[in-house]
């Protein structure tokens, strides 16, 4: 949706101006934490209620977040409920995360398989795949039976599909053109 992304971007370039002075990842942490929080739909129902606080909202967030809350996300978090945002925070996320992955020259990727990979396959699938996509990957797994065998591998907007499920589409295709 390029609404919530125009509207995310600024908020993200911002964090990440304020994060890059120090260490990242703990904020990176503390957004993914209130990202959560901000994606369930009865808070939002009560972040919308009229009735609601902007107080009371960041009281409710504040406490339901496990994680300790720094200052950087606690403005952050004050920013986009006083500004009707509650609802962009999770592109917020996501959008400074792709900030800190350019930085540090690292791309996220999801490698949807058949079954479990153990952690030793799962390094040198992942060594292959760097070689592949010519960068380092953050990989995460995601078991998706349906796929019947093989790996489907999404890196930001490349798609890499290996998978028993894709060939016989591949198959089905062929035999009925």
């Amino acid at each position: 949706m390029a609404e919530l992304a125009t509207l995310a971007r600024p908020y993200a370039e911002a964090l990440f101006k304020v994060a890059i002075n120090g260490d990242v990842q703990p904020i990176a942490q503390q957004l993914d934490a209130l990202a959560a929080v901000a994606a369930n739909a009865q808070l939002r129902q009560f972040a919308d209620d009229p009735k609601s606080s902007d107080e009371q909202v960041f009281d409710v967030m504040t406490s339901t977040v496990k994680a300790p809350l720094g200052d950087t996300a606690k403005n952050l978090l004050r920013t986009v409920i006083a500004n009707g945002r509650l609802t962009v925070l999770p592109e917020i996320a996501a959008q400074f995360h792709a900030l800190v992955n350019a930085r540090s020259g690292v791309s996220d990727a999801i490698v949807y398989s058949a079954f479990a990979i153990e952690s030793k396959q799962l390094g040198e699938v992942v060594a292959s795949l760097e070689k592949r996509f010519a960068r380092k990957l953050n990989a995460s797994v995601v078991v998706e039976p349906e796929l019947i065998g093989g790996i489907r591998v999404v890196v930001g907007d490349e798609v890499l599909d290996t998978s028993v499920k894709a060939r016989l589409e591949q198959m089905r295709a062929a035999l009925t053109a």
